[in-house]
């Protein structure tokens, strides 16, 4: 299954870390959506989009790029990583998705250090996340997704 992931990963590397962990697992194409490429993402199977999560929701560089370049009809999934609470989550991206009639495959997030604002006077927050069972359960998760997929999800 050919997939891309468009991420925005800043700070601590928190997100990319897992995605290069899930990028072990198949055929994947990681996009920074800061780089201002030109994306033709109706050439891939599945399209996850990935962001740490920044005042409780995606970055909003994720959530424009998604508006801009996802086709119509893709299947997605979504990944983020927290330092303390996980917000809305993926609640903003699981809506765009089925405005654009998406299917939602799931999605995947763990604990990532966070030294933003005032958690950095107290040493951050989940310091040491990812950990290496973070990253087994990244690599799981796309494994499973695959399987499923591959196996009737499929809309």
């Amino acid at each position: 299954m050919k997939t891309a992931i468009c991420y925005y990963s800043r700070h601590h590397g928190n997100t990319r870390k897992v995605l290069e962990a899930m990028a072990g697992e198949g055929d994947i194409d990681l996009i920074d959506v800061t780089t201002r490429q030109v994306v033709r993402l109706e050439a891939y199977d599945c399209i996850g989009f990935a962001s740490g999560i920044y005042g409780f929701e995606f970055h909003k560089g994720v959530v424009s790029f998604a508006r801009q370049y996802l086709p119509e009809g893709k299947p997605v999934f979504f990944v983020y990583t927290y330092g303390g609470a996980r917000g809305n989550g993926a609640k903003t991206m699981e809506a765009l998705a089925r405005e654009k009639g998406c299917l939602v495959l799931g999605e995947f997030s763990c604990k990532g250090y966070d030294t933003f604002g005032p958690f950095k006077l107290v040493g951050g927050l989940s310091k040491g996340h990812p950990d290496a069972q973070d990253l087994e359960d990244a690599r799981r998760f796309y494994r499973d997704l695959v399987k499923r997929f591959s196996g009737g999800a499929q809309a």
